[in-house]
């Protein structure tokens, strides 16, 4: 996980350090149940310390932001169980900011633990791609075959290089909405394989019907369908917390740890209840617990955008 410090975007102390303390939760709530890092430069360790559960190792690496699964390394293993960090170039999401830490992070942290790095060829995010570790990717082409990311690059040669970087062999592309957010229409906050051809995903069913990102949607869940994986839809919360429909947080948008799923409460009765549910049958026999990321949602991410897995 990476420490948001950013004034840009961080421009009030009370702002920076309410954020900053729902990241500290969420590490936190990880760490309970497997090793959590979080980067930080050295001069913000101490105010990092005060939120952060002493499980929780920070390591000498400086951040900008918090969005680790787009700015984080992408791990690798070979076919002896060997670690190595795949770098998506991340590139401040089409160039929107200048993040001069954030776009290191991959190189350094294969640094400082000595892997190899290997340079993916494409630029974007991880948060862009989705896999199912079980040789299926799928994206939206918005955050990909996009002149803010890949220019020069078609389809095809993104998508064989996005194969290679995430270790699959074939992939179901999304149209996606571009220019509409920060992130060009992320994947992760639209749909997640919880299996071999496994998905659950979030679908608006009634309103909004010519919204770009519901039409994108549904034109996604019926290619998924179409290619026999059994999807299982939830809805988007309504009667939650924040009641903006542009900045509605994404019950998908989680993160699967050893022993739990770590997932968002939106504060609404009835659809809090059918997100737990959901998760509960996709991840039997994990602890479901559901936490108040209200402040990630306005920034336009979720649990799942602040973490990066790294095997052991």
């Amino acid at each position: 996980m990476q420490w948001p410090v950013i004034p840009q975007v961080y421009d009030s102390k009370k702002y920076l350090r309410h954020v900053q303390s729902v990241i500290a939760q969420i590490a936190n709530t990880i760490a309970a149940f497997e090793p959590v890092v979080m980067l930080a430069h050295p001069d913000h360790h101490n105010s990092a310390r005060k939120l952060l559960s002493d499980t929780v190792e920070l390591w000498d690496i400086p951040t900008d932001d918090l969005w680790c699964r787009d700015s984080g390394p992408l791990f690798a293993k070979d076919g002896n169980g060997a670690l190595s960090i795949r770098n998506v170039n991340f590139n401040g999401w089409g160039n929107r900011f200048h993040l001069p830490n954030d776009i290191r992070i991959a190189e350094r942290v294969s640094q400082r633990l000595g892997l190899p790095l290997f340079d993916s060829g494409v630029i974007g995010e991880a948060g862009g791609a989705e896999t199912s570790g079980h040789g299926l990717l799928m994206a939206n082409e918005s955050s990909w075959v996009n002149t803010n990311r890949n220019p020069g690059l078609n389809r095809d040669q993104i998508e064989t290089r996005l194969l290679a970087a995430f270790g699959a062999d074939r992939m179901i592309w999304g149209k996606g909405v571009k220019n509409m957010d920060i992130t060009d229409d992320h994947i992760d906050g639209l749909a997640r394989f919880t299996g071999n051809n496994r998905v659950l995903m979030l679908l608006e069913t009634a309103p909004w019907e010519q919204d770009p990102y519901t039409l994108s949607a549904r034109a996604l869940h019926r290619d998924l369908v179409k290619a026999g994986l059994e999807v299982e839809t939830i809805p988007f919360a309504y009667d939650g917390r924040i009641t903006d429909p542009m900045v509605m947080g994404s019950y998908v948008n989680y993160y699967v740890c050893n022993g739990a799923v770590i997932g968002s409460q939106m504060g609404d009765a009835k659809t809090d209840p059918i997100a737990r549910a959901a998760l509960s049958r996709h991840y039997p026999g994990r602890e479901i617990i559901l936490l108040d990321t209200d402040a990630l949602s306005e920034l336009g991410g979720g649990i799942h955008c602040a973490t990066q897995q790294m095997p052991a």
